[in-house]
C-alpha cells in the first residue's frame, strides 16, 4: 500500500489534502498530529482541539493511521508520554471511527506497564462491534543509522501480542544498508514496514512490494514529506511504476555521485512500461571523493558486487555515469562468475553500462558485461550528419571522458581527428593513450593528434564537438561559447556542431550555430541515442526513442537551472 503522511495543523487544510492524496492514488493516508497535539491552552483548549481532532478521523476520505510523534524519534512531540497516550485513547477508544492503525514508538510501549495497558486499550474494544479495529504499530526510528541493537528491538516488538504490524526506519548510509531492510521484510513474522531514509534508502521505498513489505510512504509535495529521501506520490506511481513492482520484477538504475536529478530513471520506466518489460529503473548513488580514488573505487566494486549477488534483488543492468566511469571499466569482483569488456571500453578505460545476470546474452547468473555506448551514440550520429562526407575531419574539444569517446568513435568510424584543449599538455596526452590503447585498426588506421584550443581556426573540421561543461546551466560558465563560432573562418556551410551538453538543450554554441546557419546537434540527442543503446542491451528490445526525446525536453523544458544540471 501507499501511505501518505500529513502534518496536521489545520483540519479543514488536512483533509483537503487527504482528498487530494486519495485522487491522486494513496491507499492510506497517516495523520501526524504531533504538532497539534493539546495541553498547553488548558482544559476548554483541549476538548476543543480533541473534538476537532474526532472529526478529522471522521471525515477522512481514506483508511488512516494517526501517529503522535515523540521528538527523540523524529517527531514534534515533546511533552509527557502519558498525556500522549491519554489523547490516543480519547481518539480510538471513545472514537466513532478510529483510525485503521495506531503508531507507536516501541520505547514508548516499553516505558512503564501503565503506558501499555492504556495503548492496549486503544486497539482492544471487545465491546464495541466496529468495521476496522485499530490495529497496532509498534515503530523503531534511527535518523543517524542501523541501531546497534535492532535485531534484539525487532524481536521485542515481534513478542508483543497486541502488535500488528512492525515498522523500522533508520537512515541509510549507503546502498548496502537496503539489502539489510530486504532481510528484514523477507524474514518477518509479523506485517513489516521496513525503509531506509535519505537519499541511499530510496531503493527500500520504491521496492517494498518486491520484499513483501506492507507499505511505503510518499509525500503529497516535495516540501510535505516527514522524513528525509520520502519521494512524492507521483514519482512513486508515476516515475517508478509502483503498482507494477514484484517478486519478479528486474532491477536496473543509474550509478554516480550525485545521481539525484538524473533524466535517465523517467525515461527507462517510460520505456519499460512502453515495451511491457517487468522492470523498475532506480537512482543508485554511491558516494565518491575526489581526494581519495583509490576509496572511491572500493567502494564502487563493493557496493555493486553486493548488490549483484544479493539473491532476489534481481539487478540485471546499471548506466555508469561521473565519477565511477573509469571504476567500471576495470571491473574484476570475486563474487562474478564471469565478465565479459566490451573493446571500446578497453580502448577508452571507461563504461557507461552494465548488463547483469541472465541478461548478458543468456549466460549463467552472476555475470557482468561492460559496454561503453557514448562511444557509439556518438558514432551514429555523426554517420548520419556526415554520410555524404567520405573521410571526414573531426575536432573535438575537450580532454575528459566524454572527449575521449567521441575522438574514439570519430576514428574509429575513419575519421581524422583532432583533439582541441586547453591546455596542449593534456590533449596530447589524451590522444597519445587513445593511440596507444586502440591501435591503428580500430581507429581506422588513422593516428589521434591533438592542438591547442588557440590553434581550432588553423585545421578546417567537417564537424565540432564540445565535450566541456562550457555553456552548461549550473556550471560554471553558463553563457561562455565552447567553440568560437563566429571566429571561425575556414568553416564550410554544411558544417556540423554538435554539443555533448544537455541543459540548456540550446546552449550559447549552438544557438550562435544556428543563427550562422550551420547543422547542429544538441546534447539530448546523444543522451537518448546512448540510452536507447543500454535498453536495447537490457531488454533485447528496441528503445522508443521518440518517447525518450520528448520526456527528455519536456523535463529539461520545466526544470531550473539548479534541478537539470544534475
Amino acid at each position: 500500500m501507499v501511505c501518505v503522511p500529513i502534518t496536521v495543523e489545520d483540519i479543514d487544510h488536512a483533509l483537503t489534502d487527504a482528498t487530494l492524496a486519495a485522487a491522486k492514488g494513496a491507499d492510506l493516508v497517516e495523520w501526524r498530529i504531533d504538532s497539534f497535539f493539546p495541553g498547553s491552552e488548558g482544559d476548554t483548549e483541549d476538548a476543543y482541539r480533541v473534538k476537532q481532532l474526532q472529526r478529522l478521523l471522521a471525515e477522512s476520505p481514506l483508511p488512516c493511521v494517526l501517529t503522535c510523534r515523540s521528538a527523540s524519534e523524529g517527531g514534534d512531540y515533546d511533552g509527557d508520554d502519558a498525556d500522549r497516550v491519554s489523547l490516543l485513547e480519547k481518539l480510538t477508544a471513545a472514537c466513532e471511527t478510529p483510525p485503521a492503525y495506531l503508531d507507536v514508538e516501541l520505547a514508548t510501549y516499553q516505558r512503564s506497564a501503565n503506558l501499555r495497558q492504556k495503548i492496549n486499550l486503544c486497539v482492544d474494544h471487545p465491546a464495541q462491534t466496529r468495521d476496522v479495529p485499530t490495529r497496532l504499530i509498534l515503530s523503531i526510528h534511527d535518523f543517524q543509522g542501523p541501531p546497534a541493537d535492532l535485531s534484539r528491538r525487532l524481536l521485542a516488538a515481534y513478542q508483543e501480542p497486541a502488535c500488528a504490524v512492525v515498522k523500522v526506519a533508520y537512515r541509510a548510509r549507503s546502498l548496502r544498508d537496503n539489502l539489510d531492510l530486504f532481510d528484514i521484510m523477507r524474514e518477518s513474522p509479523k506485517p513489516i514496514i521496513a525503509l531506509g531514509m535519505g537519499e541511499f534508502g530510496l531503493m527500500s521505498r520504491v521496492l517494498a512490494p518486491k520484499f513483501n513489505g506492507l507499505l511505503t510512504f510518499a509525500a503529497l509535495r516535495d516540501e510535505s514529506a516527514t522524513a528525509p529521501g520520502q519521494p512524492t506520490i507521483s514519482e512513486l506511481l508515476y516515475r517508478f511504476r509502483f503498482r507494477s513492482i514484484g517478486p519478479a520484477t528486474r532491477v536496473y538504475g543509474v550509478i554516480g555521485w550525485p545521481v539525484g536529478h538524473s533524466l535517465s530513471p523517467l525515461i527507462h520506466n517510460a520505456g519499460f512500461e512502453h515495451v511491457g518489460h517487468d522492470g523498475v529503473y532506480l537512482p543508485l548513488p554511491i558516494a565518491a571523493d575526489s581526494k581519495d580514488p583509490e576509496a572511491s573505487e572500493t567502494s564502487f566494486r563493493a557496493t555493486v558486487g553486493a548488490l549483484v549477488a544479493y539473491d532476489g534483488l534481481g539487478l540485471s543492468g546499471a548506466s555508469v555515469t561521473l565519477p565511477h566511469k573509469e571504476h567500471a571499466a576495470h571491473w574484476n569482483d570475486s563474487n562474478t562468475r564471469s565478465t565479459s569488456i566490451a573493446d571500446e571500453v578497453q580502448a577508452l578505460g571507461a563504461a557507461n553500462t552494465l548488463v547483469c545476470g541472465s541478461d548478458l546474452d543468456g549466460s549463467e547468473s552472476g555475470a557482468i558485461g561492460v559496454y561503453n555506448t557514448d562511444s557509439s551514440a556518438i558514432e551514429q550520429l555523426l554517420g548520419e550528419a556526415l554520410r555524404h562526407v567520405d573521410a571526414p575531419h573531426i575536432g573535438v574539444i575537450g580532454n575528459g571522458g566524454v572527449a575521449r569517446a567521441a575522438a574514439y568513435a570519430a576514428a574509429r568510424a575513419g575519421g581524422a581527428v583532432v583533439i582541441f584543449g586547453r591546455s596542449i599538455e593534456k590533449a596530447r596526452g589524451v590522444a597519445k593513450e587513445l593511440n596507444a590503447r586502440s591501435g591503428p585498426a580500430a581507429t581506422g588506421r588513422i593516428e589521434i593528434t591533438a592542438a591547442s584550443l588557440d590553434e581550432i581556426d588553423s585545421v578546417c573540421c567537417h564537424a565540432y564537438i564540445n565535450c566541456t561543461p562550457l555553456g552548461m546551466a549550473g556550471g560554471p560558465s553558463p553563457k561562455e561559447l565552447s567553440i568560437p563560432v563566429s571566429k571561425l573562418t575556414k568553416v564550410e556551410p554544411e558544417t556540423v556542431f554538435f554539443d555533448t551538453v544537455y541543459n540548456p538543450v540550446e546552449t550559447p554554441m549552438l544557438r550562435e550555430a544556428k543563427r550562422l546557419g550551420y547543422h547542429t546537434i544538441d546534447g539530448v540527442e546523444m543522451f537518448v541515442k546512448q540510452a536507447a543503446s543500454q535498453f536495447q542491451l537490457w531488454t533485447n528490445r528496441e528503445a522508443p526513442v521518440d518517447l525518450f526525446d520528448k520526456l527528455c525536453r519536456e523535463a529539461l523544458a520545466d526544470a531550473s537551472p539548479e534541478e537539470a544540471a544534475g
